[in-house]
């Protein structure tokens, strides 16, 4: 349990909260980017992401920030900054989306079988993955399983675990065959290393890379979609592997055929394999995954608590871990014991936005919506026409999806065809054009209200 992130979170929320102090785009431009990284001697440590963002912060919200911590921690600190250093700084900007990234990093430990719920709504691919693990790109039966599952195929909406049945075969094939050659990675970071490889003209070392291997580990294959040179590579890689028995296994947060977008020999390849849903968590698995999660905490939770929980998250195994982490640390940091009162106020805050469609349809959505607003084509949004207003379009779909999705800024960047670092300048721009253009802030702040609220 990482406190020092809960702490600065409940910093982060009572900041927020002082509308009078920061403005939302002052909020998200300077206070998101900074880390509380340690306390000690009464003092808390806070890491910026450069020496000219530790000065402005410091400056207009060192105040603030002493207030704040204060009210959270519940007595005076002295606070110590420090920065980033520039490798850091280049390839960690500033993201206020730390827990979520956490539990999609493939080296998280806490990710094994042993740490996953099973349960009605995920059985069937709890124990293809297992088979898979046990016996990856075989042919044999195991334990009344036939584990020739090649490739196989995980689908459901956010939240629901695939990212954890993913990292845990990793772990467990590790285990089981220590030389194999297994290789973990998302879907955009599979067409980012294809755009690199292509303009350093080194695509025979990226073929090296991924097809001699024994097992290729995909997440959210979704986003390979619509991208036709990393689709075409893509293709030849998967048969490559395939067809030398190598085991492959992707995630999505769809079937194959509705991936929009998709070439049908692609859909028909993933199609061949064996494809395993994961659907919303029933009650009692719901109410098991708070108190394995307490456990795992040692966090001693009433079941009262645990079933109140599990009647307000019913969709999100994500919100209900992240609901118990954050009802741990507001204990612990307050010195009380965990209440129903205390819980109502931890699941406002973990469910700001509860959207439960794909990821992927809340950023055509988005994209629609800012279409319409700005009178700017869809096609052009996504396309590379650098007219102003196009331009403009462009940044404020941008900013948006960053705003109320979890996507990396590399992930939006595959969404456009740019690459990571273009869509980080296009958000700060805009978040500095808004601070300027009050006019332009209402407008852009219309536009998330209005795709809130539908």
């Amino acid at each position: 349990m990482d406190t020092y992130t809960e702490i600065w979170n409940a910093v982060l929320n009572y900041c927020r909260e002082k509308e009078s102090a920061v403005s939302d785009t002052g909020f998200k431009l300077w206070l998101a980017a900074v880390k509380m990284v340690n306390f000690e001697n009464n003092t808390v440590f806070l890491r910026f992401p450069s020496p000219v963002k530790m000065k402005i912060t410091m400056e207009h919200y060192g105040d603030l920030i002493s207030e704040a911590l204060e009210n959270v921690m519940g007595f005076k600190t002295e606070i110590s900054c420090e920065c980033e250093s520039e490798e850091t700084t280049m390839f960690n900007r500033i993201t206020d989306k730390e827990e979520t990234e956490k539990e999609k990093n493939p080296q998280d430990e806490f990710l094994t079988f042993e740490n996953f719920i099973e349960g009605p709504s995920n059985n069937f691919a709890y124990r293809a993955a297992k088979a898979v693990a046990e016996n990856p790109g075989g042919t044999s039966n195991r334990d009344g399983y036939f584990s020739n599952y090649n490739p196989l195929f995980i689908y459901g909406k956010s939240g629901l675990g695939k990212t954890h049945i993913l990292n845990a075969i990793k772990i467990e094939m590790e285990k089981n065959f220590p030389t194999m050659k297994i290789l973990y990675v998302r879907s955009e970071d599979f067409t980012n290393e294809f755009i690199r490889a292509l303009g350093k003209k080194t695509v025979d070392e990226f073929h090296d890379k991924f097809r001699n291997i024994d097992a290729l580990l995909i997440d959210d294959i979704q986003f390979i979609g619509g991208k036709q040179s990393t689709e075409e590579e893509f293709f030849h890689t998967f048969n490559s592997l395939v067809e030398s028995g190598k085991q492959v296994v992707l995630t999505s947060d769809r079937p194959p055929k509705e991936i929009q977008s998709l070439t049908e020999r692609l859909c028909s390849r993933f199609e061949n394999g064996l494809l395993a849903d994961i659907q919303p968590p029933e009650f009692e698995t719901r109410c098991a995954i708070i108190k394995h999660k307490a456990e795992f905490l040692n966090f001693k939770i009433d079941d009262s608590i645990v079933k109140y929980i599990a009647e307000k998250i019913k969709t999100n195994i994500r919100q209900l871990e992240g609901t118990t982490k954050r009802l741990y640390a507001k204990s612990k940091i307050g010195g009380v014991s965990p209440t129903i009162a205390l819980a109502q106020e931890v699941i406002r805050d973990v469910m700001v936005l509860d959207n439960d469609e794909p990821v992927s349809e809340t950023v055509k959505r988005i994209v629609e919506e800012v279409s319409r607003t700005e009178g700017v084509s869809v096609e052009d949004i996504y396309g590379k026409k650098r007219r102003a207003n196009i331009v403009q379009a462009r940044k404020i779909a941008m900013y948006i999806i960053r705003e109320i999705t979890n996507l990396s800024y590399e992930m939006i960047g595959g969404s456009f065809d740019k690459n990571y670092s273009t869509v980080i300048y296009n958000v700060e721009q805009l978040i500095q054009e808004m601070e300027r253009d009050s006019r332009l802030r209402r407008s852009v702040n219309d536009i998330i209200s209005n795709i809130k609220s539908n």
